[in-house]
């Protein structure tokens, strides 16, 4: 484990861009955390003595690094850290013009209410754009906020089978899965990031914010990737195949004598290479197996042969045997094996972070790597409320009095 905390004065993607984050779950937090990252300071708000769910999330709880609260739930962990935590009651009007204050002072407002919620509060876009004109205010909900279903509620599990992918998850005989990972909102959260910099790089010709509205179904359909375009080319509904690939043959887990193996052939000659290993000079000549579109056309037959040939030998043996003739393959592993990996921790994929009592905690690394302007690693997941007193007094410039009777009167955690 590093501890690879940030010295001050680092130069950062993103200083001196400010976020105000008023999502939670997952979707939302990934996008907001990726900034925290590049260097953003991000205030997370959340609602006074229960803040965001994923906090309960569990278990498995990390201890938070204070007496006051519980521990926190590892799934919250995964996408809060480099954050600062102020706990607001937004449906009393002393909150609501905390969060505006803030607001003026902020370049980007992160939020996944319901289609409508925040307008209630004079927290929508249209009544925020007054306040500052600058602002990036990004709206993540499950199906957007236009059209028939704009109004329902999404959750990613929702989402994956509405969206198409558990169709085409699972075994070929077996029932549809869901992804083993929140995979739709953590894609949803890379979008969102991507979309919140690109109106941030635009507000320097347009001078001005804008809008961005997200949507979990928009997502899903456009990360179906390849299986979309299989479905537009042919109109024929992709099947579930299990662990193998629609478009490339052998591509694929196999049963090997002491475990299990992907096989991924990207290419014909990767094929002839493999196919000489296991004494199958012939096969690779046969005109129903030479090339890749022959391939996946005569499928069975070539699972079924190459499964009997690499069932005989031991993963380990087939790992070191292709990768002397430069075939992609690889183990499949527990977490727990993955983060022993010798390229992971070479990566410096687990990092240490202190949390609000100052002790160490392991959270996994970005997988982004700057040359110049490195990832910042500079805290864990703030405890709830952690950043209140802080923020008022010096973010807001707000007088003794004035946070008092904020804390007093339960506006603020």
């Amino acid at each position: 484990m590093t501890d690879n905390t940030v010295n001050a004065g680092t130069p950062s993607a993103l200083t001196g861009i400010k976020v105000l984050d008023l999502s939670r779950i997952l979707a939302g937090p990934w996008a907001s955390q990726m900034l925290a990252d590049l260097g953003a300071e991000v205030i997370k708000v959340e609602r006074p003595e229960v803040g965001d769910d994923t906090r309960f999330w569990g278990p498995p709880f990390v201890k938070n690094g204070t007496d006051i609260q519980t521990p926190q739930a590892a799934y919250f962990h995964c996408a809060n850290r480099n954050k600062k935590s102020i706990a607001i009651d937004i449906k009393c009007f002393e909150g609501q013009e905390i969060i505006k204050d803030l607001v003026a002072k902020s370049d980007v407002f992160i939020e996944n209410y319901k289609v409508g919620d925040l307008a209630k509060y004079g927290l929508d876009y249209s009544q925020l754009k007054k306040l500052n004109p600058n602002l990036v205010y990004c709206s993540i909900t499950g199906y957007g906020q236009t059209g028939p279903y704009a109004h329902k509620p999404g959750y990613d599990a929702m989402i994956q089978g509405e969206g198409g992918l558990m169709s085409i998850t699972g075994e070929q005989q077996g029932s549809p899965m869901k992804v083993g990972v929140a995979v739709v909102d953590v894609m949803t959260g890379l979008y969102s990031c991507n979309a919140i910099l690109a109106a941030l790089m635009a507000r320097v010709h347009t001078k001005s914010g804008q809008y961005i509205d997200m949507a979990l179904l928009d997502v899903q359909t456009a990360m179906l990737a390849n299986q979309s375009m299989n479905y537009l080319t042919t109109n024929t509904n992709p099947q579930r195949l299990g662990n193998a690939h629609p478009n490339i043959v052998p591509y694929q887990t196999f049963s090997t004598k002491d475990g299990d193996l992907i096989l991924a052939v990207g290419n014909d000659s990767q094929f002839s290479r493999f196919c000489k290993l296991c004494q199958l000079n012939e096969f690779a000549l046969d005109k129903r197996y030479s090339t890749n579109a022959q391939r996946v056309v005569n499928r069975d037959n070539v699972i079924s042969t190459i499964a009997k040939k690499i069932e005989t030998k031991t993963t380990q043996w087939w790992l070191d045997q292709l990768e002397l003739i430069s075939v992609p393959c690889g183990p499949v592993n527990t977490l727990e094996q993955v983060f022993e990996h010798p390229q992971i921790k070479h990566r410096n994929m687990v990092r240490q972070l202190p949390n609000a009592d100052g002790d160490l905690i392991d959270v996994v690394a970005s997988p982004i790597n700057l040359s110049d302007t490195p990832i910042q690693y500079q805290s864990a997941s703030p405890a709830l409320g952690q950043h209140t007193y802080q923020i008022l007094k010096d973010v807001l410039k707000y007088d003794n009095e004035r946070i008092s009777s904020a804390y007093d009167q339960g506006v603020v955690f």
